[in-house]
């Protein structure tokens, strides 16, 4: 989950520097085909090639219905927002998480974790609001902010429907079927747009961003976090979340793409914190 968080964060500041360049839904559908083609070879010759059943069938289309949700509101946000803003909004969505899992799998969250889930959510709106206790009590959210609260609150559902879904089958197979159902929804919400982009007249820079959202933010990241999920639980998985902004802004500083704002400290210490209160065991519902 560390390595995923990375990879995850690290989609961030690409997204914002090629999400201009192309629709989000356009490069989304070339991110999840590519993901989908890149990763056919490896399922066909381990897995034959066959069918899901009709179940799993459509359990595959529902699971990705809140990633195309998601990453529609990510890249279309990083237009009006920054990836450290994406990048700290996407903590709520342990939080989210936990109100969706104890409905959907029955999963309690005791009070020492809702305690965690609470200082993980003060911590990102510190980052946010860069401390600024005017700006949070005025809620001066951008139109960008708005609109990846939306995909954050959709995203919230996919952890415990992977739990509440999966029926067992390998977890490679799961993730295939995802990324081809995801591909054609955003085909089919990019419609013509695919069709009317000059291919050859786009930067290396943005093949170079559609490669790392391809390889290592689509195929390693889903594999790593659907596998995660089924050992540790979804709330566990989500409280890694906690650690995105502190790897986004290392990865911006590291990169020359922004500056450390000591104002962030105080937000970065509490969103840690609260991803190790979030890893204590929570129990089922009997």
């Amino acid at each position: 989950m560390l390595l995923t968080i990375l990879i995850i964060a690290g989609s961030f500041p690409v997204g914002e520097a090629i999400t201009n360049d192309l629709s989000p839904a356009t490069l989304m559908f070339v991110r999840f085909i590519l993901a989908a083609l890149l990763f056919a070879p490896y399922i066909f010759i381990k897995h034959k090639l066959h069918s899901p059943t009709r179940r799993q069938f459509t359990n595959y289309a529902i699971l990705s219905i809140p990633l195309v949700v998601f990453f529609w509101c990510m890249f279309e946000s990083l237009r009006y927002t920054s990836a450290l803003n994406t990048g700290a909004l996407y903590t709520l969505v342990p939080a989210i998480t936990a109100i969706y899992a104890l409905f959907i799998n029955g999963e309690i969250t005791n009070r020492f974790r809702s305690f965690g889930l609470i200082v993980g959510t003060i911590g990102a709106l510190w980052i946010v609001f860069r401390g600024d206790y005017v700006a949070l009590m005025g809620l001066d959210l951008n139109y960008g902010d708005f609109i990846f609260l939306l995909g954050c609150f959709l995203f919230g559902l996919y952890n415990p429907l992977i739990k509440k879904l999966y029926s067992g089958e390998p977890m490679e197979v799961m993730t295939f079927w995802i990324l081809l159902f995801s591909a054609f929804w955003f085909l089919i919400i990019s419609g013509k747009d695919v069709l009317q982009v000059n291919w050859f007249s786009i930067s290396n820079n943005v093949y170079h961003g559609i490669l790392y959202l391809t390889i290592f933010a689509t195929l390693l990241s889903f594999y790593f976090l659907q596998l995660a999920i089924v050992k540790i639980g979804a709330t566990k998985v989500a409280a890694y979340s906690f650690l995105t902004p502190l790897f986004v802004i290392l990865i911006n500083i590291s990169f020359g793409l922004g500056e450390f704002e000591l104002a962030t400290l105080p937000g970065i210490i509490l969103v840690i914190a609260a991803m190790f209160i979030i890893q204590k065991e929570s129990k089922p519902l009997p």
